[in-house]
């Protein structure tokens, strides 16, 4: 999934410093000297939009304190497809799986050091918001109550090459005739599904012609390659007031301006098209493959620029709040349209209604420290 992620769409919030704990220095302090080479899967320690300024580990804010279990799930995960920093130090990654908590952080301390992500100018705080993976209710056939199409990719469409944009593909001949036949599934609300396309990924329960019911996911297929704009900042340009909690808000607009409707959905072009992918037990309790490759870890996975940290690096994020306070391990294995900068991420809530609840709440100041082998 490539996350075109829901709280891109909020206004921009002030940005305050965040302070680390006080805590006693638990390794000595870093040199400058950085680690060799590691050629251009990874990139290297200069970034095209960050930098990376060594520290102790005492300067990273409750690192003494997070369960560290499900941050190595997600370190797991991406050694599945590790970058080539990484690949040497899956094989104790994966036998450190079960270990007590003090034993992986010690090997953290042994075989990583961390760097402070600053931006090229040398500021250290950005901004977190969160994402998810929503489930909604559909139809394979369209019914008096599904009547909103989501779409697999047409054919003939081509990567970086614009496609129609999404007012042309409600309403020109020719863009339908396109997507004639390429329908996934049929939802109910056309918010619901406007949400799938800025998440990227979701669950549907659907229900199939013989009445029967089932859980699939459909994940990012490909875009119109149209430009994104932000719906909630088209209605605050119409004189919305209260639009900060999505999707709620916006469903309680539409309620209010129903003959308004399709300028909402037509004020942002891009189109996202998606692939059914089968839910078994196995992977139920997975997130949605990021752009790494590799499944989502729910509170452990985040997407970045990747132009400011490479997929598949452990990153220690810090925030102070107000909507979630965090301080912990996680994994850069995705990236969204929306989140682009050295000090920025997009915290993978996880699935579900309770995972939006949380996703819509956060955008707070964030503090970055990718923990890279030395």
């Amino acid at each position: 999934m490539v996350a075109l992620t829901i709280v891109a769409m909020l206004a921009a919030c002030s940005v305050g410093p965040l302070q680390p704990e006080g805590r006693a220095p638990t390794a000595p302090a870093a040199t400058s000297t950085p680690p060799r080479e590691l050629g251009p899967l990874t990139g290297s320690l200069n970034h095209p939009k960050s930098r990376w300024v060594p520290v102790p580990w005492s300067e990273l804010p409750g690192f003494e304190d997070d369960a560290l279990h499900e941050g190595w799930s997600a370190m797991i995960a991406s050694c599945a497809r590790p970058n080539a920093a990484f690949a040497s130090l899956c094989r104790e990654v994966r036998q450190l799986a079960l270990a007590e908590t003090e034993e992986q952080r010690q090997w953290m301390r042994q075989r990583l050091q961390p760097y402070r992500v600053e931006s090229l100018a040398g500021e250290a705080e950005g901004k977190l918001t969160s994402y998810y993976e929503p489930v909604f209710e559909a139809s394979r056939r369209p019914t008096a109550m599904h009547t909103v199409p989501l779409y697999q990719a047409p054919v003939g469409l081509v990567a970086r090459r614009p496609w129609f944009t999404r007012q042309e593909i409600d309403t020109l001949p020719q863009a339908q005739a396109a997507l004639r036949g390429r329908e996934i599934a049929w939802l109910a609300d056309p918010i619901d599904v406007l949400m799938l396309h800025i998440q990227g990924s979701g669950r549907l329960r659907i229900t199939e012609p013989d009445g029967t019911q089932r859980t699939v996911r459909v994940a990012f297929a490909a875009t119109n390659e149209q430009p994104y704009r932000s719906v909630q900042q088209w209605l605050q340009s119409q004189g919305a007031t209260k639009v900060s909690l999505w999707p709620d808000d916006t469903k309680q607009w539409v309620a209010q301006n129903p003959q308004r409707l399709s300028q909402l959905l037509w004020s942002n072009p891009r189109y996202v098209f998606f692939r059914e992918e089968p839910l078994s037990d196995v992977d139920a309790s997975a997130g949605p493959v990021g752009a790494q490759g590799v499944p989502l870890t729910a509170g452990r996975s985040i997407a970045v620029d990747r132009d400011s940290i490479p997929y598949g690096t452990p990153v220690w994020l810090a925030s102070p709040g107000p909507a979630l306070p965090l301080a912990k391990l996680a994994v850069a294995q995705d990236t969204g349209s929306a989140i682009v900068g050295a000090v920025r991420a997009d915290y993978f809530a996880g699935t579900g209604a309770e995972a939006g609840r949380i996703a819509a709440r956060v955008n707070q100041p964030l503090r970055l420290w990718v923990l890279w082998p030395k």
